[in-house]
């Protein structure tokens, strides 16, 4: 077993790595960005060293400082994790040829699966199923056109040497073709300093279902079973889940069989992860099953393998490398219980998943939260008051639950995520729970299509109900009352002291007003000697009880003003507290082009890529006009209005902050 180890990653994974270093007695070396200099990996290493500058390009994409640091440090191997230069053929030849070891497979079989068209090639020479499609070398548009019309639309166009969902789209039409590839092209070359792409025939309503497989360098190969990734947004992973629900046993075997001979093919070792598109069988006939694609890493879903299996594959990464054996032969690897991984973001869905930044005002995580096996597991690489930055991905943690059978990991998981409180910037826990709750999720009916085709359930929900929302801001306001009451009361019997709307006759009424769900509304509480507070809610009248009140309030300031985030058993909501003064004081100054002016901002701090208009077009409402990146992901933003293009405010290549005016527009 190495002695020390270099963590060449950032977040969760380096703190997930450096946890099981340090269970072995293996030291750990982190490095970091200068944003990163007080993140939680640093601290969860024995020692770290700086790379310096702001973002993944300055630092963590940059093999020589990884090498130097690594060879400064002492450390005999590096441990890559997921992401940044953990596929990359190159770096893994250069820490060879450096005397250190590369804590993943040989460069050659990262070379061999890291271009998805020769994988492609390479599989179907050793007899795994593909799906049809075109992964030849001729990369000219009307090539590849002619070969999307001979396979038949839909089409999916993947970056060939991409991951993670990045230089991917879905073709429904010959037309839209010319512009879903050049998008393509522009995000591989972004991501993966690769244009090139394959076209495939786009299989409807698939499963996405892969296998967790090591090999050890003395030609020993296992599968760890599988898991089910289809609940995806913007082809990116959302929730995963092992064993895969409803796989008949045949296909399961057949499937496993043939990532051991996709493996074997290219002599691989350590952990990889083999994935395939499960078509639905017609009739009678069983599910088919084509391979897709070979991550040659560790995966973020990795701990649901664990919990199903008691394993930790970090450690089978640790002894492997340094020369071990497989840990276990296949007929000792045992599958028990069932478990799920939801990936928490910052993100809104709402507005298409769009990445969010800001400061994390409040990170609460469910109760019993353990690294083993347990009912739930947190992986994170934050803490409350840490900032979510533009310059990395846009992941707060990966929330797993371990349940006897599929039913219980779903109320455990439901219940984690309820407990789970995000504030200050948008998040997706309040969408992750819809969709554990779903009709198709709860019900095992699978497809990468899950979130489009519930829809309606996910997007559309209604809001908090308001008398709950009224009841939350009354009883946080009266929690905050008695607080400062008991600091300024010190003890004393004095009533004068008291802040809690005590009188010695009459009645009082409070007022509050509130912006939610973009509507304001008003409500009033009523205090009288001697009779229970009353919350009057239009006609309604309501008990109000601070102490009985189950949920959580949290209030925190934006550029907006004071916001409140509720969160209840029956949903969260994010209300404006409206000061009756302040706002008086902001209409009184705000300019009339504030108030009436239009145009286009920014949804998202990002870089300008693409600008499709010009001063003087004429633009419909919802027409493209501009492309922005935001954590290497391309954003299309259309026009909130027909209008007259006035001015642009940016040029391509131009970063810009969240909400600033990027064109304006003169109403027709």
């Amino acid at each position: 077993m190495f002695k020390k180890i270099l963590i060449a990653n950032r977040g969760e994974i380096a703190c997930r790595i450096a946890a099981t270093a340090r269970r072995l007695g293996v030291r750990s070396v982190a490095v970091y960005a200068d944003s990163d200099a007080h993140s939680q990996h640093v601290a969860a290493c024995d020692e770290a060293i700086a790379l310096g500058g702001q973002s993944a390009r300055d630092s963590y994409l940059r093999p020589e400082l990884i090498l130097a640091a690594a060879q400064a440090s002492g450390a005999e191997a590096i441990h890559p994790g997921y992401g940044f230069l953990s596929e990359n053929p190159e770096f893994a030849q250069a820490c060879q040829d450096a005397g250190l070891v590369f804590i993943g497979p040989p460069a050659s079989a990262i070379r061999a699966m890291g271009l998805k068209s020769a994988a492609k090639r390479l599989m179907q020479d050793a007899g795994v199923p593909l799906v049809p499609g075109y992964h030849g070398e001729d990369q000219d548009p009307a090539r590849l056109a002619l070969e999307a019309e001979r396979i038949g639309y839909p089409v999916l166009i993947k970056a060939s040497a991409g991951g993670g969902g990045k230089g991917m789209r879905i073709v429904t039409e010959a037309a839209a073709f010319e512009a879903a590839l050049a998008s393509c092209q522009r995000e591989a070359q972004a991501s993966f300093g690769d244009a090139a792409v394959l076209i495939e025939r786009y299989v409807q309503r698939p499963r996405h279902v892969e296998i967790q497989i090591f090999g050890d360098r003395h030609g020993q190969f296992v599968h760890l079973f599988e898991r089910d990734c289809s609940v995806q947004r913007r082809h990116q992973k959302v929730l995963e889940e092992a064993p895969a629900p409803g796989l008949p046993e045949t296909v399961r075997q057949a499937m496993a069989q043939a990532a051991i001979q996709a493996a074997r093919a290219v002599s691989y070792v350590g952990a990889g992860t083999v994935e395939f598109i499960v078509e639905p069988g017609q009739g009678a006939a069983p599910p088919r099953f084509y391979f897709m694609e070979m991550n040659t890493r560790l995966q973020v879903e990795h701990p649901v393998t664990e919990a199903i299996t008691g394993l930790d594959l970090v450690e089978w990464q640790l002894r492997i490398a340094s020369g071990e054996a497989l840990p276990l032969a296949q007929e000792a690897l045992r599958c028990h219980g069932h478990a799920i991984e939801a990936r928490l973001c910052a993100e809104n869905p709402d507005t298409g998943f769009l990445p969010a930044i800001g400061t994390l005002a409040v990170l609460r995580w469910p109760e019993h939260v353990a690294f083993e096996r347990g009912a739930v597991r947190v992986d994170t690489g934050v803490k409350e008051g840490d900032a979510i930055s533009p310059h990395f991905d846009s992941m707060i943690a990966k929330i797993i639950v371990w349940g006897e059978d599929r039913d219980q990991a779903l109320v455990r998981l439901d219940a984690a995520l309820a407990q789970t409180h995000v504030v200050g910037l948008p998040s997706n826990a309040a969408f992750l729970r819809r969709v554990v709750n779903c009709k198709r999720f709860a019900s095992a009916e699978l497809d990468t299509g899950l979130i489009e085709h519930e829809r309606a359930a996910l997007f559309d929900a209604p809001p908090l109900a308001l008398a709950t929302v009224a009841q939350a801001v009354v009883a946080h306001s009266l929690a905050e009352e008695a607080a400062q009451s008991q600091i300024h009361h010190q003890g004393s019997s004095d009533p004068w002291s008291a802040r809690d709307g005590w009188r010695m006759h009459g009645a009082a009424q409070r007022l509050f007003e509130i912006e939610h769900a973009g509507e304001r509304q008003r409500f009033s509480l009523l205090q009288q000697a001697g009779r229970p507070m009353q919350l009057a809610l239009g006609a309604q009248l309501l008990s109000v009880d601070a102490s009985r009140f189950k949920g959580a309030v949290y209030r925190f300031e934006d550029r907006t003003g004071t916001l409140l985030s509720i969160h209840t058993d029956a949903g969260q909501a994010l209300v404006r507290w409206i000061d009756p003064l302040q706002d008086a004081i902001k209409n009184a100054t705000q300019s009339p082009t504030q108030a009436h002016g239009g145009g286009l901002q920014a949804p998202m701090p990002g870089k300008v890529i693409a600008l499709l208009v010009k001063v003087g077009d004429v633009v419909a409402a919802g027409q493209a006009v501009a492309v922005m990146e935001a954590m290497k992901i391309e954003h299309t933003l259309t026009a909130p209005k027909a209008g007259t293009v006035q001015a642009l405010r940016y040029s391509v290549g131009d970063q810009v902050a969240e909400g600033e005016a990027l064109i304006e527009l003169n109403r027709l």
